[in-house]
């Protein structure tokens, strides 16, 4: 354009109006360029004069992109029209994305406009901390299993993407995705491809870009979770029930993990946990960590404090901490309002009369005889039940159901029931306590459940969970169910792990062959690798049984990019490098991992004497051979130079190979060994070789894939394998130092982050609840590597070690130390391997 123009166009009077408003001229030059939109937004200035002039440039540009929006917009009246005028100069609108939603939705919505629905479609009022998208970002990477910068695109398109983040900045996105990429996978230009991957040769290169281009789903997205309903799409009984549900949540997921504090939480747990905290964090919401503490029987308070300390060791935490027995004055006033209206009655029946009621025998129920007395009556006997006048099992409040409806769930269920054991937490104050058939429905509707999500062992209850909330008029959660998850090969039933640990078939309910969590943690397997294994199996209402070699495949994966590698030997045997003098010491710096810079290195001695696996050797070779034997030469993992073996000696009275005496290759350009083996110096200077007094290598409990009933007759003899003759370098000690350094920091900057944001308890509740603490989160079994050439390992509970303890600055062995390893995992290559 010509400087002629230019003055023009700047003496335009619609240019002048533009920029009275606040726009810059040439933002306002730009602006009439577009004839529709410049008349609309001619019409707004000339309309609202008196508050659109002299805007921040910000307001004025979104003034601007309104007109616009609503020049491709159907017929919007002015009244609708004004509503989102407002919401700019209130600032309520402050990006062009909402601009633009606010201008959809005014299509459809006439005034007066719901201003919640407005504003929870719009994004108004929405705020993210730093602090907030990170921990997003690093949930979202976590639950898809991402594995290194190559995703990084897709990564952050599909964060952009999600209901969650649609209102964050995109620059802030992107940003936090580069942090958590940096934090998790180290510099990118580090990252390297493992191998070449082939493309598909049925598509065109144009067509493989688009595929590309696509982001990945999430498992939040797709499937049985991606078809559930938004908030507030659950049916209620009553219109209102639905608008105080929204106002209290805000329009949020809200969900919960309800465990029974009965006992341990095992691998299926995880999958319940990851799909109710992940799917309620994927969008934004909250979950509770809410005991189911209506039998005071079975809990105990051991698993109080367990269920916490796994959710957050893998990686979650409770946005409220509750228990059922929170709400016990309200439940026992609900149960009086169902009598009140004829829904439920007190019945005096013997157990086995029930069941025959109740059609066990007969498949058909018949009414209890007590189920028509007058509900003045029943009222009397509830309290008679209340007072202490009854003994378990001589008075029950049932409900009044369908016992015409086929579901034997509706089939008169038990809401309350007489018992004398004290409770953990209210002690002696009730004498009757509430089932879970009518506690679950009615806790989760006072704590604004949007999504009740469960196992399909539940879809028979989906029935009797909706028609309590109906029969008492209150707000109705949506129950879903998903297949649960189980391994093949192992037990879950808390019964029959109870009955492995006290008839002393394992060594307690962390005995690292089961499949608890406390088991898992303590054998070493990372929560990542877990919460990995779990989404990359999906959420469907079909159940997973899924094969253990699956399971360790998936640690193995995970364990292979993130564990450093040590120097190992299992069963030393004593090499003499004759050409080397006695006194000889090369210190040599290796890599802790060779893809993974960022992992730093290990500093160890190579001397005279060093020890190498016994496997590594044979007395004669063979041409499929290509370890260790006389006259053979092989090379060392990150030593100088390779060694051949000239002779060995035998002990005299078995006949074993005790020692081989080798020759340094140092001379010359000795040939390229075809094979590399783990080795150990002797040297005490250092501290090496490191003893490790006992390795424990954990098989399979039970010899067949799918335990029979009587398990205990399928418990393997050789599931439990422990050696004594272990040795690693000495890098071993600044590793297992910063490990733990590291988890001990990690866990603090969690728990500060937790006692500030979560573990709000509600109003009443005991100060004896489970809360948040550094210690939780840290364990030996943070120490973790992979032994080269062995297998992956990790530290015991059992261990003694001085060095290790908090502000300790040995930095070797002491005396009282007790080293103990786990097998986490074998190696993959072990299989089949010669």
């Amino acid at each position: 354009m010509s400087k002629a123009a230019k003055a023009d166009q700047s003496t335009d009077p619609l240019v002048r109006l533009f920029q009275s408003m606040g726009l810059t001229q040439a933002k306002a030059s730009e602006a009439i360029k577009a004839p529709k939109s410049a008349t609309i937004l001619k019409e707004i200035i000339e309309s609202h004069k008196a508050v659109v002039s002299a805007l921040e440039e910000k307001q004025a540009t979104l003034i601007a992109n309104l007109a616009v929006v609503l020049s491709k917009a159907g017929p919007i009246a002015s009244d609708e029209r004004n509503y989102v005028l407002d919401a700019i100069l209130d600032s309520k609108l402050k990006s062009v994305d909402q601009v633009t939603a606010a201008v959809k939705y005014v299509e459809s919505h006439k005034v007066p406009i719901d201003d919640l629905d407005f504003n929870k479609e719009c994004g108004v009022g929405f705020t993210i901390s730093p602090e907030e998208l990170y921990s997003h970002v690093e949930t979202y990477v976590a639950a898809n299993t991402i594995t290194g910068w190559a995703s990084l695109g897709s990564v952050v398109s599909a964060l952009k993407n999600t209901l969650y983040l649609r209102w964050a900045s995109p620059l802030e996105v992107k940003t936090t995705v580069d942090k958590v990429f940096l934090d998790k996978f180290g510099p990118k230009e580090a990252a390297k491809a493992k191998g070449k991957v082939s493309k598909p040769v049925a598509k065109s290169k144009k067509e493989d870009a688009a595929s590309a281009a696509l982001p990945r789903k999430s498992v939040f997205e797709e499937g049985f979770l991606g078809q559930l309903h938004k908030p507030g799409g659950n049916p209620q009984i009553h219109s209102h029930l639905r608008e105080a549900h929204l106002k209290a949540t805000g329009g949020q997921v809200w969900t919960r993990f309800p465990p029974e504090p009965n006992g341990y939480l095992h691998i299926g747990h995880s999958k319940a946990i990851f799909v109710n905290f992940g799917y309620a964090a994927h969008h934004g919401g909250k979950t509770y960590l809410r005991y189911d503490d209506t039998n005071p029987e079975k809990e105990e308070a051991r698993y109080f404090e367990s269920i916490l300390e796994m959710i957050r060791w893998l990686g979650f935490e409770p946005w409220k901490i509750t228990y059922s027995s929170d709400y016990f004055t309200k439940l026992y006033e609900l149960a009086v309002e169902l009598i009140k209206r004829d829904k439920a009655y007190v019945c005096h029946c013997t157990q086995e009369e029930i069941k025959v009621d109740r059609g066990e025998k007969r498949g058909q129920p018949r009414p209890c005889v007590h189920r028509n007395r007058p509900i003045e009556e029943s009222l009397a006997e509830f309290e008679n039940m209340k007072i202490g006048k009854y003994k378990p099992k001589e008075a029950n409040l049932r409900m009044k159901q369908d016992l015409e409806d086929g579901n034997p769930q509706m089939w008169d269920l038990t809401a309350y029931r007489v018992l004398e054991t004290p409770h953990h937490r209210t002690h002696d104050q009730w004498k009757i306590y509430p089932t879970y058939d009518f506690t679950h429905c009615l806790v989760d509707s006072m704590e604004n459940i949007s999504h009740s999500l469960c196992t399909t062992e539940f879809i028979a209850s989906r029935q009797s969970y909706d028609w309590l909330c109906d029969a008492l008029e209150v707000y109705k959660p949506r129950q879903s169910e998903y297949g649960r998850l189980s391994l093949e090969g192992s037990i879950m039933s808390k019964r029959k792990i109870l009955a492995l640990v006290d008839e002393g078939y394992v060594n307690g309910w962390d005995d690292p062959r089961l499949y608890t969590l406390i088991a898992l943690r303590r054998r070493g397997v990372p929560p990542g690798a877990i919460i990995s294994f779990v989404s990359t199996l999906g959420v469907s209402t079909a159940a997973s049984n899924i094969e253990i070699a699956r399971f360790e495949q998936t640690v193995r994966h995970y364990l292979e990019g993130a564990a450093p590698r040590l120097l190992m030997v299992m069963k030393p045997l004593k090499v003499t490098i004759e050409n080397l003098p006695e006194d000889y010491c090369l210190m040599v710096e290796k890599p802790l991992h060779p893809k993974v810079p960022e992992l730093g290195t290990s500093t160890i001695p190579f001397t005279r004497t060093i020890y190498i696996e016994a496997d590594d050797f044979r007395t004669e070779d063979s041409k499929d051979y290509f370890r260790l034997a006389p006259g053979k030469t092989v090379g060392l993992f990150q030593a100088p130079y390779p060694i051949t073996c000239t002779s060995f000696t035998t002990s005299p009275t078995t006949g074993e190979v005790v020692e081989l005496i080798c020759k340094l290759e140092n001379e010359g350009q000795p040939k390229k060994p075809k094979a590399f083996i783990q080795w150990v110096a002797e040297h005490a200077a250092s501290g090496s070789p490191v003893k490790v007094d006992e390795t424990r290598i954990f098989n399979p409990l039970f010899k067949s894939e799918r335990v029979p009933n009587d398990f205990r007759s399928d418990i393997a003899s050789d599931s439990l394998e422990t050696i004594k003759t272990a040795i690693v370098e000495v890098g071993f000690w600044p590793l297992a130092k910063r490990s733990l350094e590291e988890a001990r920091k990690d866990a603090k900057t969690r728990t500060d982050k937790a006692a500030k944001e979560s573990f709000a308890v509600e109003p009443g509740t005991e100060d004896d609840t489970p809360h948040a603490t550094s210690e939780q989160l840290i364990g030996n079994e943070c120490v973790r590597f992979q032994g080269l050439r062995v297998a992956y390992f990790a530290l015991d509970k059992d261990c003694h070690i001085a060095a290790l303890e908090a502000g300790s600055t040995d930095t070797r062995r002491q005396e009282g130390d007790y080293i103990v390893l786990n097998r986490i995992v074998s190696l993959k290559e072990d299989s089949g391997k010669s």
